[in-house]
């Protein structure tokens, strides 16, 4: 056998030294030259073809940036009941601080909240439909529907530990200093059913402005969860109202809260007022 002859055949090779082994591994994989051209390709894309395609491109980008700061910083939040009169009326749009509480203190008593009721005013979610739940959702980012139908808007009366009292006469005590709520609706008192709760700790006591046409804390006592806010269910700040124009204004905390001396300890439970 002549292997000489073998090995010279056997070396003959019709492509050039370093040609195949020396192109690069995505020259030989089928599709992978043209994945590295496709962001290229979506920016021209994007960034060319007629002003109806540039348009709808800014628009999505607008729409896009606008419910990425409504999911995180500031939501428009639309009043859907006159529970809050005369601070908030109905079709109010006010602007929620959604870092409010986010890197300080929690909610202080006087500050009106938005927050997720469920679990404490509500306690089953209602049913609704995918699209329109997904459609709701988008549109209230922008102030253009109402908010969840267990997203709810009031004001923090206690905090974890406070001692809430309504005589009756009408008047509101907390941690036995009377509160001269001049946020209240005319003609008004704080409660026309007496009561006495203290707020467990992580937890928010909360009243409408309206006590006549408000349903809050005071009508859930008994009922799990008793009325009483997790603090964790908080969704944000009420702190400006930004339309209508007319009604533009900072919703200041009131300063009927300052002189409330700390809880010093209270049995729990909530009941009627003696």
């Amino acid at each position: 056998m002549d292997t000489d002859a073998q090995l010279s055949e056997r070396d003959r090779s019709p492509h050039p030294e370093g040609g195949e082994e020396q192109r690069s591994r995505s020259s030989r994989i089928p599709g992978r030259s043209g994945l590295a051209g496709l962001p290229r390709r979506a920016w021209r894309w994007l960034t060319g073809g007629g002003p109806l395609r540039r348009a709808g491109v800014l628009l999505a980008c607008c729409l896009a940036l606008v419910m990425l700061v409504s999911a995180y910083v500031v939501q428009p939040f639309v009043i859907p009941s006159a529970s809050m009169e005369n601070t908030l009326r109905p079709g109010d749009r006010v602007l929620v601080n959604k870092l409010a509480y986010r890197f300080g203190d929690g909610p202080r008593r006087g500050d009106v909240i938005v927050f997720d009721g469920l679990g404490s005013f509500v306690q089953e979610e209602p049913a609704e439909n995918a699209v329109t739940k997904a459609v709701r959702k988008v549109a209230s980012s922008v102030g253009l529907m109402q908010p969840a139908p267990t997203d709810y808007v009031k004001r923090v009366v206690g905090v974890g530990g406070d001692r809430v009292v309504c005589d009756h006469r009408g008047r509101l005590s907390v941690n036995g200093r009377v509160i001269t709520e001049d946020y209240l609706f005319p003609g008004d008192t704080a409660s026309r059913v007496p009561f006495t709760v203290v707020v467990p700790e992580g937890r928010l006591f909360v009243l409408g402005d309206h006590r006549s046409a408000s349903r809050d804390s005071r009508d859930h006592l008994g009922e799990p969860g008793g009325g009483m806010v997790p603090v964790d269910r908080v969704i944000g700040r009420a702190e400006w109202i930004g339309w209508p124009l007319g009604r533009w204004t900072a919703l200041d905390r009131p300063d009927a809260f300052d002189d409330v001396p700390e809880p010093r300890g209270h049995g729990g439970g909530a009941r009627g007022a003696p």
